[in-house]
């Protein structure tokens, strides 16, 4: 594993993280999230990221997670970065849902009662709250870190703008902003528009968030939509829905994973090491539904290099109309 400092921090995040957003609800095989986890960190992924929401049902990953890392990985606490975030929707009534310092405060205390531990290593304010001020979210991210129930606070999906103020503000409480979670993929580039740039002139880490386009930067679409698959049986994958996947984009999808099969490597190892060529990207969040895919994609990082005509050849297929 490749492990790089999260911004101007003393904290050191693999390259690749594990994300439980999918495969760890109480629909899902226990025994295979075992087996996943295990790997993960064999593998020397030390970060896993959840959320209070994730499941289903919501708060059910956490519960799984909390209940592998009780029965098994208790003695390697140490050597894990365990990190949470609110701001989406948890419970019924006003108070279950974006930044509130009533919802964030509350979140954190279930969010720890669910995996067991006294503190995370990182909780983040999960999206901006456009009725919240945001001196009111940073104030409840500063108070979790002097209650000692977290140890560092980021934000997700935040705008340029956006996380200027919450930057500034963190700063000013004297609890600096760790790190920017944001949707970054190939075909998802917003952050570029402004984002990356305050990031690295504030010294802040990020780590990118569906960086396999929810499955389109996969070869599971190399031959059109899979009769078998959610979206060709016409159900909702709650991301990816027939009408993302046109003609359009199956073209760059096999133009892509041409490219990436003269590299060695599958397009979503590719993909992955595509986003960690910059250095202000520091961990990349994958998950997960097998020990195969999970190794699969850590192979990305046998070749995260690529030439100037490699880098001129990805922009010309993603510029394609």
């Amino acid at each position: 594993m490749k492990y790089n400092r999260c911004g101007k921090s003393g904290l050191l995040l693999p390259a690749i993280s594990l994300g439980l957003w999918h495969n760890f609800g109480s629909v899902d095989d226990f025994g295979t999230m075992k087996d996943i986890i295990f790997h993960a960190f064999d593998k020397g992924i030390t970060h896993f990221d959840l959320a209070n929401n994730y499941g289903p049902p919501p708060g059910q990953a956490e519960i799984n997670f909390g209940k592998i890392l009780r029965e098994d990985l208790q003695q390697y606490r140490d050597e894990m970065i365990i990190s949470s975030k609110a701001g989406w929707s948890m419970w019924p009534g006003p108070y279950g849902d974006f930044g509130s310092r009533k919802y964030l405060m509350a979140s954190i205390d279930q969010s720890l009662k669910r995996l067991g531990v006294d503190y995370v290593d990182i909780f983040y304010s999960h999206r901006p709250d456009p009725d919240t001020p945001t001196e009111e979210t940073m104030m409840a991210l500063d108070q979790m870190v002097r209650s000692g129930k977290a140890l560092y606070v980021g934000i997700s999906s935040y705008n340029a703008e956006q996380t200027k103020e919450a930057v500034s503000i963190l700063k000013s409480l004297g609890t600096p902003c760790l790190i920017h979670q944001p949707k970054y993929s190939m075909f998802v580039r917003w952050v570029e528009n402004g984002l990356m740039d305050v990031l690295g002139e504030a010294g802040v880490g990020s780590i990118a968030f569906s960086p396999l386009a929810q499955g389109l930067l996969t070869d599971k679409y190399l031959k059109g939509i899979p009769v078998d698959s959610r979206v060709g049986r016409g159900l909702s994958n709650g991301a990816i829905q027939q009408a993302d996947i046109s003609n359009e984009v199956l073209s760059k999808i096999n133009h892509l994973n041409e490219l990436a099969i003269r590299r060695n490597q599958s397009l979503a190892q590719m993909a992955i090491a595509w986003l960690l060529k910059d250095k202000r990207v520091t961990s990349v969040l994958i998950g997960a539904s097998s020990v195969a895919q999970l190794d699969d994609n850590l192979a990305c990082l046998n070749n995260l290099d690529f030439t100037a005509g490699e880098l001129n050849e990805i922009e010309t297929i993603l510029n394609k109309a």
